[in-house]
């Protein structure tokens, strides 16, 4: 009876680790918009007070961000990180490169949509103040 307990215990183990395996790594493919992607799976970074979720969408998929900061703006987390890069403007930093994938309007009329729980926002990355278990997404939009 011990036998066959420990049998199925393991079998159950192992049949657990598979589907960890399969499904806990959340991976995007190499090519189209995610080509020059910096990362192409959901990944945590920093070890500040602050967590925030951000999802990076662009096309079909998509990876999120954990970001633990002690940073008062979301511009600066992800900056911290060099999980963004623009240009400064008149209104503010214009992010172009999220993850290393680029939308550039001038160019052929792509941009960053930035939201909040699904809620398009009226402020830039750097003048979104945040607060502990936000959820934001950047989105490619053409």
């Amino acid at each position: 009876m011990k036998k066959t307990i420990t049998s199925v215990t393991s079998i159950l183990l192992s049949v657990l680790l598979l589907v960890c395996v399969v499904s806990c790594g959340n991976t995007v493919d190499a090519t189209g918009l995610w080509e020059n992607a910096t990362y192409r799976k959901d990944t945590s970074f920093g070890n500040g007070a602050k967590t925030v979720m951000v999802e990076v969408k662009a096309g079909e998929d998509s990876v999120t961000f954990t970001i633990k900061t002690d940073k008062t703006t979301l511009g600066d987390a992800l900056l911290e990180h060099d999980l963004i890069a623009g240009d400064m403007g008149d209104y503010g930093l214009y992010v172009k490169v999220v993850n290393g994938i680029t939308a550039d309007y001038d160019v052929d009329q792509s941009y960053w949509g930035f939201y909040k729980n699904g809620e398009y926002m009226m402020t830039g990355v750097d003048g979104t103040e945040i607060a502990d278990g936000e959820h934001y997404e950047l989105v490619y939009s053409k």
